[in-house]
């Protein structure tokens, strides 16, 4: 049995790799040669103008921490409906980014009325934070929240 080179087997495929590749340009060569040429040079489309750089990000991951802007609920609707909706959009934006409402560490509510605290309260009681459920933070700004929204949540969560 003849004992083959690790240098051998590099020589012959490298010569090998070379004569593939000779050939090919050789080929392409011809077809660059058969194409016309172009006189003018054609731009790109134009890109689409510029749109206003967004003042805050939806989400923003630092190693494996995660920072979810406030989501509201902007449409006229009771207390109840608006906590869903933005639970609901919560949870979603968590599992896009890789975690969920059960890796939550802190959570801020804002609400536009302090008296809607037990119905918002009854409704966020209703989703799975684990078993060891999130630090909370719950106020009442007094110039309200913006958009007309009943309640706007951000948290923290763990990726």
């Amino acid at each position: 049995m003849e004992k083959k080179s690790r240098r051998g087997l590099l020589t012959k495929g490298a010569v090998a790799a070379v004569a593939a590749t000779g050939a090919a340009m050789l080929g392409k060569g011809n077809e660059a040669q058969a194409q016309p040429k172009l006189e003018k040079r054609s731009p790109y489309p134009a890109p689409n103008p510029p749109v206003a750089r967004p003042m805050y990000s939806r989400a923003v991951a630092y190693g494996n921490m995660l920072f979810l802007s406030g989501v509201g609920a902007h449409y006229f609707g009771t207390i109840e409906e608006h906590t869903k909706t933005v639970l609901d959009e919560i949870s979603k934006n968590l599992i896009d980014a890789g975690s969920s409402l059960q890796k939550c560490l802190k959570v801020s509510v804002f609400l536009n009325d302090l008296g809607d605290y037990n119905a918002m309260n009854a409704v966020y009681r209703s989703y799975d934070w684990g078993p060891v459920p999130p630090v909370r933070s719950t106020v009442a700004p007094a110039s309200g929240i913006p958009g007309n929204s009943l309640v706007e949540i951000d948290v923290i969560a763990y990726i």
